[in-house]
C-alpha cells in the first residue's frame, strides 16, 4: 500500500487522499468551517461540566484539612500520625486504580462511566460524615481513592479525543482550574457549614462531609445527561463540524513542513485507533511514562501539601478557626487564575518548557520566603504560600499537557497518561506527611522538603527538554536520509510518537 493514503477515523479503514499531490490541512479540506468558532462551541458544551466534576472531586478529597480544624481529631480520638494516615491511604488506592480505570474507559462511554464513579464516591463522602472511629475513617478514605481514581486521567484522555495538541493546555487548564477553585471554595464552604455545628447533634466536620457528599451525587446525576461522548456522535455538532474535528485529530501528529523537506513529502500519517494490547506495552516501555511519573510526583508533593495543610498552617499563625477557613481561600484562588492565563499563552506560543521553568522558579521563591520568615512575619509567609500556588498550580497542568501532546495513539496515550498521573499522585501520599503537628507553627521542615521536591522536579524537566530536542534532531536526520521511505502509512501510524513525522513539542 502506498504511503499516499489517508487513515479514516474508523478502525482499520484506509481511503485514498482526495488529492494525491499534497496533504490538505483540516482548514483547507473544510474551508467553510471557522476553527475558532468551532472550538468555542466545543468549549461551551464540554468544559463547564468537566470542571464541575473535578471541582467536586478535589473538594471531596481535600476537605479533610478543613475538617481537622472543625474538630475531627478530638471527636474520633485520633492520636499521633493517625490524621496524616487518613490522608495518605487515599492515594494508595487512587494510584493503583488509575491505569485499570483508563483501560475500562476505552470500552465504556464517558457519559456513563464518569458520572457512575462520581455517584459512588459521593455516597462514600456522605457516609464519612457519620463515622465514629479511626477505622471507619480509614475505610471511607480507601474507598474514596478507588472511586475517584478514574476521573482525572479519564478526563485528561477524554480531552485528547476532542482537541488537538495546540489547543490542549488551555482546555486542560480550564478543567483543572476547578482544583484551585475547590481550594478556595473549600475554605469558604467550611466557614459557612461550620456554623451548623450542633444541628441534629452533629459537629461541623460531619456536616462538611455530608453536605458536600450529597452535592456530589446531585451533580453526578445531572452529568449523565450533560456529558457528551466523542465528536462523531455529538448532537450539538453538524456533520461537517464532526468531520473537521475527526480529520484534525487524525493528522494532529503529522508535521507537513518536515515531510515537505524529504523524499516522502506527501505521506499523510494518521493515527491507529485500535485497542491492540501492543499499545499498552508501548506505553509501559516508553521512557516518557516513567520520567513523567517521577516528575509528576515531585510536582504533586508541594501542590497537595499546601492544598491539604494551608488551613492548618494559617491556623498555626494564631488566627481563629473561622478566619483560618477564610484565609485558606486566596492562595488557591491566585493559583487558579494564574493557571488559566498561563495555559492561554502557552497554547498561543506552542511552548511548555519556558513556562515550566518560570513555575518552578516561583515555587522556589515562595518556599524560600516561608522558610526564612516562618512565624516571625506571618504575612510574608502567607505571601510565600500564595507565590508557591502561583507557580505550582499552573506547573501541574502545564506538565500534564506537555506529556499528553507528546504521546501519540489514543490507546497508548490513555495508558501512558494513567501511568504518569497514577504514579505521580503517589506524591499525594508523601504530601500528606510533609507537614507534621510537632513542626508547628513554623513548619520549617515541611517547607524545606517541599522546596527540595520543586528543585528536583525542575532538574528532571530540563533533562526531558534536552532529550526531546535530541530525538527531534535524530528523527529529522533519519527522515531526510530516506530511512523510512519503505514504510506504509498504516505502519507509520502504528509507530505513534515514534514516527519520524511526529515532532515532540517543547
Amino acid at each position: 500500500m502506498s504511503l499516499k493514503t489517508e487513515l479514516s477515523h474508523h478502525e482499520g479503514e484506509i481511503t485514498p487522499l482526495e488529492s494525491p499531490d499534497r496533504f490538505l490541512t483540516a482548514e483547507e479540506k473544510f474551508p467553510h468551517i471557522n476553527r475558532s468558532k468551532l472550538l468555542r462551541k466545543c468549549d461551551l458544551h464540554i468544559i463547564p461540566m468537566l470542571a464541575v466534576l473535578y471541582l467536586m472531586s478535589f473538594l471531596d478529597r481535600g476537605n479533610i484539612g478543613n475538617a481537622r480544624i472543625e474538630g475531627i481529631i478530638e471527636d474520633l480520638n485520633l492520636t499521633g500520625t493517625q490524621f496524616n494516615w487518613s490522608i495518605t491511604v487515599f492515594f494508595f488506592t487512587y494510584c493503583v486504580f488509575e491505569v485499570p480505570s483508563n483501560m475500562l474507559l476505552k470500552h465504556i462511554r464517558p457519559s456513563i462511566y464518569l458520572p457512575s464513579i462520581m455517584v459512588l464516591w459521593g455516597i462514600v463522602m456522605t457516609l464519612m460524615g457519620i463515622v465514629n472511629n479511626y477505622a471507619g475513617l480509614i475505610a471511607c478514605r480507601v474507598l474514596l481513592g478507588v472511586f475517584e481514581a478514574g476521573l482525572f486521567p479519564g478526563v485528561t484522555y477524554y480531552l485528547t479525543m476532542w482537541y488537538c495538541r495546540s489547543d490542549m493546555q488551555y482546555r486542560q487548564a480550564m478543567f483543572f482550574t476547578a482544583a484551585g477553585l475547590a481550594g478556595a471554595f473549600s475554605g469558604l464552604l467550611a466557614f459557612g457549614i461550620g456554623k451548623m455545628r450542633g444541628t441534629a447533634g452533629l459537629n461541623g466536620w460531619q456536616w462538611i462531609f455530608i453536605l458536600e457528599g450529597i452535592a456530589t451525587v446531585v451533580v453526578a446525576v445531572f452529568a449523565y445527561w450533560a456529558l457528551y461522548d466523542f465528536p462523531e456522535n455529538a448532537k450539538f455538532l453538524t456533520q461537517d463540524e464532526r468531520e473537521f474535528l475527526q480529520y484534525s485529530l487524525e493528522y494532529d501528529g503529522y508535521d507537513r513542513d518536515l515531510a515537505a523537506k524529504g523524499a516522502s513529502s506527501n505521506q499523510p500519517v494518521g493515527r491507529d485507533n485500535s485497542n491492540d494490547k501492543e499499545f499498552v506495552w508501548q506505553a509501559f516501555k516508553d521512557v516518557q511514562s516513567w520520567l513523567g511519573a517521577l516528575a509528576m510526583i515531585l510536582i504533586v508533593v508541594p501542590l497537595y501539601s499546601l492544598y491539604f495543610f494551608t488551613p492548618i498552617i494559617v491556623n498555626s499563625m494564631g488566627h481563629s478557626v473561622a478566619k483560618s477557613q477564610l484565609l485558606s481561600a486566596p492562595p488557591a484562588l491566585v493559583g487558579a487564575i494564574a493557571n488559566v492565563f498561563q495555559a492561554y499563552f502557552s497554547d498561543k506560543t506552542g511552548k511548555r518548557f519556558p513556562f515550566l521553568m518560570a513555575n518552578f522558579s516561583l515555587g522556589l521563591v515562595g518556599y524560600s520566603l516561608c522558610i526564612a520568615y516562618g512565624v516571625k512575619r506571618i504575612w510574608i509567609t502567607y505571601a510565600g504560600c500564595c507565590i508557591v500556588n502561583l507557580g505550582m498550580q499552573p506547573c501541574f497542568i502545564c506538565f500534564i499537557s506537555w506529556i499528553s501532546v507528546n504521546v501519540s495513539g489514543p490507546y497508548k496515550r490513555a495508558i501512558a497518561m494513567a501511568i504518569v498521573i497514577g504514579l505521580g499522585n503517589m506524591g499525594g501520599a508523601i504530601a500528606s506527611n510533609v507537614y507534621r503537628a510537632p513542626d508547628a507553627p513554623a513548619f520549617k521542615q515541611g517547607h524545606t522538603i517541599a522546596m527540595s521536591m520543586v528543585a528536583a522536579g525542575m532538574a528532571i524537566v530540563i533533562g526531558m527538554y534536552l532529550g526531546y530536542g535530541f530525538v527531534n534532531r535524530r528523527k529529522t536526520k533519519n527522515m531526510l536520509s530516506g530511512k523510512y521511505d519503505h514504510l506504509t502509512g498504516a505502519e507509520l501510524a502504528r509507530m505513534g510518537d515514534r514516527s519520524p513525522f511526529f515532532i515532540y513539542r517543547t
